[in-house]
């Protein structure tokens, strides 16, 4: 098949070293020298996928195993996916150029909702069927994780089986055990007779291979042994309005939030419609991080992507309790690398790949307990090998101006700070407790070890937001960029980049409703009238892709009809503004009369079932 893509398709796509494979840290197996075979399929473009972490590790850790090959597959450019079809070609892994079809488990990792619709490509090109009901036994088990998978709702029609938590541990023994079961399932359909002995009777089997792994593992949801019902009349929403968070609304258009802060938890009860399924799928939890190793070779990209360095987990959880937060959530408790280990990965890698760059990863770097002695033995190796130390995620607290001094080697990539608020007054309500003096000090501190740069994440739309709230993400910005000029002598970048608050599933604020249409664009173009001429660069999310987001991670397993629609009229890539067509979504929302002013902007009734109530982190 490789000789058929290099011959027929490569001429006729874009960027053609991402479709073929070699990288050096591949690994390729023969197929007859394995057991089994999983394909880590990414639904997003190759650029993004191989700057993933966790691809890079669990492809590492199933490939140590001798009884197991696992492969790589991408979603590809509209171009590619034209060529595939036009010469009736599957999607394939890059390692053996197999077609989807032929793996026994194909494991797709949910960073974002707005990857949904590649999903379905991949499995349509791939040759799998695209839903759950039409796979038999010889169809590969389709499974899901990531942070997207925690509301397993949406994506029910697609998925198999959704794994909850970590996955160094869950997923091997998830792949083992559909080993076990496709034996037993084959053998099965083969004792049949007469009419079931079809397509039929390995349909049953598989049901009761879905079965059995659901009452194995305690961290697996599969959507079809649940039934969370709803309140009559709900349609695709919730079931009532309530007064708006945003008492001081800005000044243009509609402008308000149809949302109402709720006073309770509410009481949930998912429904299992399978005896031995548990009621509540718990997440699998790694107890010491420093048991899987990332790997000292990791695979090179052929072609330039997002993030083209060495990437070393640090610490996983965060000490945080940020309202907002659904990484908090999911990442709970916190467990640290040695920094021995980190010293050690960090220098062998780089000196495996040739990479000149090494990535800190932490949901919040600076609180790692040991950040001292950490930078001190990374700038020993490192500063050596002429390579850099990058931090991408710094809290805001007393200790960050000491932070700054010991990041000598960060200074090319600047300093990257998340205040989400601009006010003293909204963190503290978030549940962020950081200030600005904090905050300023911070700065004043990088500006004075040679930082040229500083970007700053904010959020707009949060509950009881003022103008003030909105103008103060300007100030604080501005004040960051005199400051800067000040003393460097020159002027300084400082990027302001403000997202669009979308309450998630698990936070203390998933049944809050989300800002409106119009209460965003009126913030936005208070941004940007207050930005001119104050030295800043102002970048906001789109307004239309952030409702998108919130609709299909609150809803319910009916969006999935929606996915399907918006897929079939073209929807392809919808997190590349490039590639979005809302046109596309808004047809698929009309055409299946989903309410989204129900589910995206309602509050949800404290004694209302949650979609996503059957799992709890």
């Amino acid at each position: 098949m490789r000789t058929q893509i290099e011959s027929l398709l490569l001429s006729e796509v874009s960027l053609p070293g991402q479709y073929i494979g070699g990288e050096l840290g591949s690994i390729v197996k023969p197929k007859d020298s394995v057991k089994g075979r999983l394909c880590f399929a990414f639904p997003d473009v190759y650029t993004i996928g191989m700057s993933n972490y966790g691809l890079q590790l669990l492809y590492a850790l199933m490939n140590r195993r001798p009884d197991w090959a696992c492969e790589r597959a991408f979603a590809p450019y509209p171009d590619m996916e034209k060529a595939l079809r036009k010469h009736k070609l599957p999607l394939y892994s890059l390692e053996t150029f197999s077609p989807l079809s032929e793996f026994d488990v194909l494991g797709f990792s949910l960073q974002y909702e707005l990857t949904f619709t590649n999903v379905l490509t991949m499995l349509d090109l791939g040759g799998v069927p695209l839903h759950c009901a039409d796979r038999t036994m010889s169809d590969p088990l389709v499974i899901a994780g990531g942070p997207s998978a925690s509301n397993p709702e949406p994506m029910s029609d697609f998925i198999d089986l959704f794994i909850i938590g970590d996955g160094e541990e869950a997923l091997p023994a998830v792949c083992d055990f559909w080993l076990e079961m496709k034996g037993d399932g084959r053998q099965q359909t083969a004792n049949l007779d007469g009419r079931q002995q079809t397509a039929d009777g390995s349909r049953e089997a598989r049901r009761q291979a879905l079965l059995e792994t659901a009452r194995e593992f305690p961290f697996v949801a599969v959507p079809q042994f649940y039934s969370v019902p709803s309140p009559p009349g709900r349609g695709l929403g919730w079931g009532q309005t309530g007064k708006s968070p945003h008492p001081s609304p800005l000044p243009k258009g509609e402008g308000t939030v149809v949302a109402t802060l709720p006073k309770g938890e509410g009481t949930i009860c998912p429904r299992p419609t399978e005896p031995g399924v548990p009621e509540i799928v718990c997440p699998a939890r790694v107890e010491n991080i420093d048991a899987f190793e990332p790997p000292i070779l990791r695979i090179v990209p052929t072609v330039e992507c997002v993030q083209d360095r060495v990437a070393i987990e640090i610490m996983r959880g965060c000490p945080g309790r940020c309202k907002f937060c659904i990484s908090t959530v999911q990442k709970r408790p916190i467990r640290t690398r040695s920094p021995e280990s980190i010293a050690r990965i960090a220098k062998e890698s780089c000196l495996a790949t040739g990479s000149n760059e090494v990535s800190l990863l932490s949901l919040s770097t600076s609180d790692y307990p040991q950040f001292e002695e950490l930078m001190t033995k990374l700038r020993e190796e490192l500063c050596p090998l002429n390579v850099s130390v990058s931090v991408p995620s710094l809290r805001v607290n007393h200790q960050l101006s000491d932070v700054m001094r010991q990041l000598t080697t960060e200074r090319t990539s600047g300093l990257t700070l998340a205040p989400e608020a601009a006010l003293d007054e909204m963190r503290r309500r978030i549940g962020k407790p950081i200030t600005n003096e904090h905050l300023l000090a911070g700065c004043e501190s990088a500006f004075n070890n040679g930082f040229n740069r500083v970007k700053m994440y904010f959020m707009c739309g949060f509950p009881e937001e003022t103008n003030a709230d909105i103008d103060g993400i300007v100030e604080l910005s501005a004040a960051v960029s005199r400051m800067g000029r000040k003393i460097r002598g020159k002027s300084v970048t400082v990027i302001a980049n403000v997202s669009n608050f979308v309450p998630k599933p698990h936070t203390p604020w998933e049944r809050l409703g989300m800002a409106t249409q119009g209460y965003f664009l009126n913030a936005h173009d208070e941004l940007r009238l207050r930005s001119k001429r104050t030295g800043i660069a102002l970048k906001y999310h789109d307004m239309e892709t952030s409702l998108l987001e919130a609709l299909l991670c609150r809803g319910d397993r009916r969006l999935g009809r929606v996915i399907e629609r918006a897929w079939q009229l073209g929807a392809r890539l919808d997190s590349w503004s490039d590639y979005f067509r809302g046109d596309c979504w808004e047809q698929a929302i009309a055409e299946t009369g989903t309410d989204v002013n129900k589910i995206v902007h309602e509050p949800v009734p404290d004694d209302a079932e949650l979609p996503w109530g059957y799992v709890r982190f």
